[in-house]
């Protein structure tokens, strides 16, 4: 049977490129027909899935030279308890067309999957799921309902009273004096409560058994069924002795119930700062349409609408104030706990508070482009990711389960066959070493510390891409500083004009602003000012040339004009004379940018600018000095200034005079002598050099958040949140560790005590529901030492700046 999908290719630019797709993939055995649309750039196929596989089609594509776009979904899977489950779903979905790549998170059970754009169906993700053992509840878009999540916690909480009632009343009844057969009594309490109890778990492992996967509920129930049935086969006189573990049996369904409560409700806990991020999106929002207000939902919000916010609301769009001036609250995503007052002409973000007046907004971005969609995407793709650390944990546990169902048919034969002993105590050793083993704390460990760790991150306003940073931090060595922006406020201005004879302040401060008029740049913003407050008017100049890092020259009538560094001037072959010489090096050692103003073949003034340092740069620098790193300031300002600088900062080393285009490779030399390095910037221009570095911390101004850039994101403009970043990514590498540590600890200690290491020196044995309640302690801890993470503050955060 043929099937027919749709791709959406990149990369063609002309029908040649459409002609090349076309004609090679016609030649692969099983493809029926092969159109691309070049205008659309959509590829229709029709093909025999016997012969080929959607996968050889694109690799075919791929191989050409072209791409084929993807999209990212999340799913929500129900049902999973341990690593095994989450490498069964893994292996689930990845099988399913047009699905590229997979990521399951176990605790906050999601699947986060890059598909091939319209190649993929979501009935067919759907079925893998249910047929993989495991419950489909949705995509991300469609909201858990909460009452069915109340539904079924209230359900496990009566099967865990029903379970401890019942086996304490076993209990009872094995420590009465009766001159009956207690086991027929014990049997008959024992069977209705126990199938009702534990039914799903017997279900999930057959489950897990039909698709080839050894899961914890497969352990759980090969051990609570040796209890039971050994229990039967004694009561009906099958096998000989006296084998009762009926409440063995009850407490151990119970005991896994309990665990699964308790950590269902500490994992419920994990993505709290999601959901208040969620929380900032209204659902709804005030438009004018046809002369009335009007309310619509917020997603059909498009940009240039103009949205009405009235006072206690919350602003639905990213936009520009058109009318009215209110106080904003951008505490919820920036940490700035003093409202905003917002003007017309002044940006707003999607997500904040209006708090006293009526503001008309015109929306720039809307739904998933609004600042706040952005951070709630990078930080769930955050908590989805692995960092490498977890790799040791998931090939561990592909080789957990079957190591450990080896132990306990060891300690079996050891202990009845070898050792002697009863076969009570052999049965007892099986039981308790099935039960005790734990993957789930295993599986655990990672994403519970991560989810909890970068959603506190998020509070903070500290955004960290993935779970690769939060390594790599470990390591850093040396701190790459840019200047402006980064080290300073980023505000230059005016300090002094110098004309050189026979030109006067006013010709230079006027030829410096017919130049930088149109320019962006923070020192021609300045030198723009500064002439506007003296009220000057720029002249007609034509033919602008932009020279990166060095200036701007232009032509005035038959005359050239020409703003910026020495690096200008000499390429100019323009010399300075003496006095200018001396006023250039006497400006530049007194810490200012100094910009040459030149109209023909000489230098006619020099203005000096000047960017104050950011109030909390001091303290951080400061801070990240005495824990040992080695502090770098890079910049394209000139030698003298930039030392003057890293002098009042106790900086270790300076980089100077260095072009935008190279500030990566000034990073990359830095990596060969062995450093690890991370890099400071604005996340603009900065790009290459975040790209380049171990780490690369982007710094946002409010809500300006540069969200392509650097693997960390800081939403506020404070230097500090630097060192907060770092700490927070080590606390985070630490708090995994130590989860790591005691799953592996716990397993390690236990399971040889439970298969009877200790009986033969100390007559220490295991009893099967202790063994159970010592496994459904050891994931609940481990989640809650990651819960401890969102009361969590950097010690850098704690300081005033």
């Amino acid at each position: 049977m043929l099937k027919r999908v749709e791709l959406a290719i990149t990369g063609m630019s002309c029908a040649m490129c459409a002609k090349n797709i076309d004609q090679s993939l016609k030649d692969l055995p099983g493809i029926k027909e092969a159109q691309v649309n070049l205008a659309t750039e959509k590829l229709s196929l029709q093909f025999d899935p016997s012969k080929l596989s959607l996968k050889q089609i694109i690799s075919r594509i791929e191989e050409l030279g072209y791409g084929v776009k993807t999209e990212k979904r999340v799913l929500q899977v129900g049902g999973m308890s341990c690593a095994m489950c989450v490498k069964a779903v893994e292996k689930a979905l990845s099988q399913v067309e047009g699905v590229k790549k997979v990521r399951v998170n176990l605790a906050s059970e999601k699947a986060y999957l890059e598909l091939y754009t319209k190649a993929y169906s979501l009935k067919e993700l759907e079925e893998a799921i249910t047929r993989a053992g495991y419950k489909f509840l949705g995509t991300e878009e469609a909201e858990l309902d909460p009452k069915e999540q109340a539904r079924l916690l209230q359900r496990q909480k009566f099967k865990i009273v029903l379970g401890f009632i019942t086996g304490f009343i076993l209990l009872l009844i094995m420590h009465l004096d009766l001159s009956w057969d207690k086991s027929w009594l014990m049997f008959f309490i024992t069977t209705p409560v126990f199938v009702f109890i534990s039914g799903h778990i017997f279900k999930a492992a057959y489950r897990s058994l039909k698709n080839k996967s050894l899961t914890m509920e497969v352990m759980y129930s090969m051990g609570m069924g040796t209890a039971y049935l050994a229990s039967i086969l004694s009561t009906f006189k099958v096998l000989p002795g006296n084998f009762i573990f009926y409440e063995a049996a009850i407490f151990l369904a119970t005991f896994l119930i309990l665990g699964k409560y308790l950590e269902q409700k500490a994992k419920g806990k994990t993505s709290e700062a999601i959901e208040k991020l969620l929380k900032l999106r209204p659902k709804k929002a005030w438009i004018y349409f046809e002369g009335r207000e009007v309310e619509v939902d917020s997603e059909s919000l498009k940009p240039k609408d103009v949205v009405i916010v009235k006072p206690g609301e919350m602003i639905p769009v990213d936009g520009i104030v058109v009318e009215g001036e209110s106080y904003v609250n951008e505490s919820m995503l920036t940490g700035e706990p003093l409202p905003v007052l917002k003007k017309v002409k002044d940006k707003v973000v999607g997500g904040t508070l209006n708090e006293d007046g009526l503001l008309k907004i015109e929306a720039t971005h809307t739904g998933e482009d609004t600042v706040l969609a952005k951070i709630i995407n990078m930080v769930e793709e955050a908590q989805g990711s692995r960092p490498p650390i977890q790799k040791l944990a998931d090939k561990i546990v592909s080789y957990f389960i079957p190591v450990v169902l080896t132990i306990a048919l060891l300690s079996f034969l050891v202990w009845y066959f070898i050792a002697g002993e009863s076969l009570l105590f052999a049965l007892t050793s099986l039981i308790s070493v099935l039960v005790v083993a734990c993957p789930c704390a295993l599986g655990l460990a990672t994403p519970t510390a991560i989810t909890v760790g970068l959603g506190r991150g998020a509070e903070l306003g500290i955004l960290i891409k993935n779970g690769e940073t939060l390594e790599r931090s470990e390591h850093i060595t040396t701190i790459v500083f840019d200047k402006t922006g980064t080290l300073t406020l980023g505000k230059p201005q005016v300090q002094k004009t110098i004309a050189f004879s026979p030109y006067s302040e006013k010709e230079v401060l006027t030829y410096a602003l017919s130049l930088e008029k149109n320019s962006t740049h923070p020192l021609a913003q300045a030198i723009v000012k500064k002439a506007q407050e003296k009220k000057l008017s720029p002249l007609p100049v034509d033919e602008f040339i932009t020279l990166r890092g060095k200036g701007i020259k232009a032509r005035l009538k038959e005359e050239n004009l020409f703003i910026g560094n020495l690096r200008l001037v000499q390429d100019l072959k323009i010399s300075l004379d003496n006095k200018q010489k001396q006023t250039l090096e006497k400006l530049e050692s007194q810490g200012f940018t100094v910009s040459l103003v030149g109209k023909g073949q000489q230098v006619v003034g020099a203005i000096a600018i000047a960017d104050s340092l950011k109030p909390s740069t001091p303290r951080a620098v400061s801070w990240l000095k005495e824990r040992g790193y080695k502090l770098i300031l890079l910049t394209g300002d000139n030698q003298r200034t930039a030392k003057v600088i890293a002098q009042k900062l106790d900086l270790d080393e300076v980089l100077a005079e260095v072009l935008p285009e190279d500030k990566a490779s000034k990073v990359k030399s830095l990596q060969d002598r062995g450093e690890k390095v991370a890099f400071v910037g604005d996340g603009i221009n900065d790009a290459p050099a975040l790209a380049q570095a171990d780490v690369g911390i982007a710094l946002g101004s409010g809500t300006d958040v540069a969200m392509e850039s650097g693997d960390i994101v800081l939403v506020k403009d404070n230097l500090l949140d630097v060192p907060a970043s770092l700490e927070l990514s080590q606390k985070v590498m630490q708090r995994i560790k130590q989860n790591l540590f005691w799953a592996f600890a716990y397993n390690v200690i236990l399971i040889p005590v439970a298969a009877g290491v200790l009986y033969p020196a100390f007559k220490i044995s295991f009893r099967p529901e202790f063994a159970g309640l010592a496994m459904a302690l050891s994931s609940v801890t481990v989640v809650s030492l990651s819960l401890m993470l969102k009361k969590y503050t950097p010690k850098s955060k704690k300081l005033t700046s």
